[in-house]
């Protein structure tokens, strides 16, 4: 005779058994279009470890200052496909010749800047990384990183456009682009 606790329990494992299945782990290098949902891309081969640290520069004047970590799981939303990456997480301190802090992202845990790795070209090893932009999102767009030896890494940043107008950016926001807009600028480690 079956008892309803038997049933709950039974149903209870085979979900769990069910949704571990529908989970896998894939490298770093899968194409985007290729993950499915609740899939791990995992920093398998170490990967982004060479790129963890801090990291400075100084670009027409400003001396910018990159402080790069390694995020585990970090869900990923691109509309109906959800998964979880392994990504590399930039914040960064931009100072002009002064020393006065222009702008300062490194103790900033607002969802809506950010900059983090979104994927390793298998091409060269570079990562890839998408920024939000600051205010407004003015800014917004893409960074690619290259290891060049173990101390030093190249930098190529990629603004979009974006259209301003006061319903969407308030009258004497700051919408500077502080980041150097250069391709293989050397950053050092520090």
């Amino acid at each position: 005779m079956i008892n309803l606790k038997n049933i709950i329990l039974f149903s209870f494992i085979a979900s769990n058994i069910c949704c571990k299945a529908q989970s896998q782990t894939l490298p770093l290098i899968t194409a985007t279009a290729s993950i499915p949902n609740n899939a791990h891309v995992k920093d398998l081969n170490n990967e982004l470890t060479p790129y963890i640290g801090i990291y400075k520069a100084n670009f027409q004047g400003k001396e910018i200052t990159l402080f790069i970590t390694k995020e585990d799981n970090r869900l990923v939303n691109y509309g109906n496909q959800k998964f979880y990456r392994d990504a590399l997480v930039v914040k960064y301190i931009v100072k002009n010749s002064a020393g006065t802090i222009l702008q300062d992202t490194q103790n900033n845990n607002l969802p809506k800047i950010y900059m983090y790795s979104t994927k390793i070209r298998s091409t060269d090893s570079a990562a890839l990384l998408t920024y939000s932009g600051t205010n407004c999102r003015v800014g917004w767009g893409d960074v690619i990183l290259k290891k060049i030896n173990t101390t030093q890494l190249s930098w190529e940043y990629r603004p979009d456009d974006i259209i301003l107008d006061s319903a969407r950016c308030p009258q004497g926001t700051d919408i500077n682009i502080y980041l150097p807009e250069t391709k293989d600028l050397i950053f050092t480690k520090q």
